[in-house]
């Protein structure tokens, strides 16, 4: 069973601090954002962002041949049967995996999604950009999840929606430097049914009231995505929430900016400015703590190209209390009725040692400041 808060081992604190060194080096937005979760999310996410982050480069260096692919999935075997390679990220991403009981399916599907990039694959409709979404986020959103103890088909469908809702906001943003570079990942046939020319946009990528016509439908689906998400993050735990919220908060609001821009992504890019965010934080701040009254999740549906990810994950077994005994049952009923009070009394104990420690370290630091 997943354990959120374990007795660190002190390889894996070290493996984590290589880890946060690896983020450093390529994903500072990630590190910020993730000082926005609790600790017991953080240092297992640090790890998960780190093995992505090095998977992502395997493929960018070696690019998606046979025996690239075959060193990445050799890592993951290893990391599956408890015997990672010798290297910090590996560690602790097996650490994590076995934690949290992640399905090999979900990084299966992060590096797949990895290996379509590196070959420049073009979709035709928009499922396959959600097929390509769901892979390189829709895969990280989940993993999440689980490192938060969310693991029901509608949390985890949730999930889904957010990742690949913030990877449209991507794409979204990036159509003109994406084109620049010889990609594209609008769906082509939104395009020719706007009158464009995929390969003539390619060559001489302009904007025109035609793409930003595609452009704005591609935002129109993210934005129904994070509005389904939304109900995921508010049953998420209190101490997820505000990070989670921001990061939904921030990725939106690159949508805003790109309609901001009339909906211009060729030629500009949108940028969300250092005080918006502040505001959005302040947002997701507000939004976790609303979201007490939240009612529980009702909307059943699922992007279908993330069905697989979420019916790869197997739930936990619901914990039940045991029945009280029958009430003829006088000795029973009587061991149960002592038990209980004898679990308050422990609290109680507990509480009153609490708050005789936080008296004592007050007494003292109103010494130590008197005598200086």
């Amino acid at each position: 069973m997943p354990q959120s808060s374990p007795d660190r081992h002190p390889r894996f604190i070290t493996d984590l601090e290589a880890c946060r060194t690896t983020l450093e080096n390529g994903s500072r937005t990630f590190l910020a954002a993730s000082r926005l979760l609790p600790r017991r999310v953080r240092d297992p996410a640090i790890a998960l962002y780190a093995f992505c982050r090095e998977a992502d480069d395997a493929i960018d260096i070696g690019g998606a041949t046979p025996e690239t692919l075959a060193i990445l999935n050799h890592r993951l075997e290893a990391i599956y049967r408890s015997a990672p390679l010798p290297n910090p990220a590996d560690r602790a991403f097996c650490d994590v995996v076995h934690r949290f009981e992640i399905p090999r399916t979900l990084p299966d599907a992060l590096i797949e999604g990895f290996a379509w990039d590196a070959g420049e694959r073009r979709y035709e409709t928009f499922a396959g950009v959600l097929a390509y979404s769901t892979r390189v986020a829709g895969s990280v959103g989940a993993m999440m999840a689980l490192l938060m103890g969310a693991r029901s088909a509608t949390q985890l469908a949730r999930a889904c929606d957010l990742g690949i809702a913030m990877q449209l906001s991507n794409i979204a943003r990036d159509v003109g430097e994406d084109a620049r570079a010889g990609r594209i990942y609008l769906p082509l046939t939104w395009m020719r049914e706007a009158g464009i020319d995929p390969v003539q946009f390619l060559a001489d990528p302009k904007p025109s009231s035609q793409i930003a016509g595609v452009v704005e439908r591609l935002l129109e689906g993210a934005d129904s995505l994070y509005r389904r998400a939304e109900r995921g993050i508010a049953v998420l735990p209190m101490d997820c929430r505000a990070g989670i919220f921001a990061a939904s908060y921030l990725y939106g609001e690159i949508g805003n900016e790109v309609r901001r821009n009339n909906y211009d992504s060729v030629t500009k890019r949108a940028v969300v400015p250092a005080k918006r965010k502040l505001e959005l934080v302040a947002r997701a701040a507000v939004a976790a703590s609303r979201s007490l009254a939240q009612s529980p999740i009702a909307i059943p549906e699922r992007v279908p190209e993330a069905a697989y990810l979420v019916d790869a994950v197997r739930p936990l077994p619901a914990i039940t209390e045991p029945a009280p005994p029958a009430w003829w049952n006088l000795p029973a009923r009587t061991a149960r009725i002592i038990d209980i009070f004898e679990r308050l009394e422990r609290n109680e104990r507990e509480a009153r040692r609490l708050r005789s420690d936080i008296a004592l370290a007050q007494a003292t630091t109103h010494a130590s400041t008197a005598q200086v």
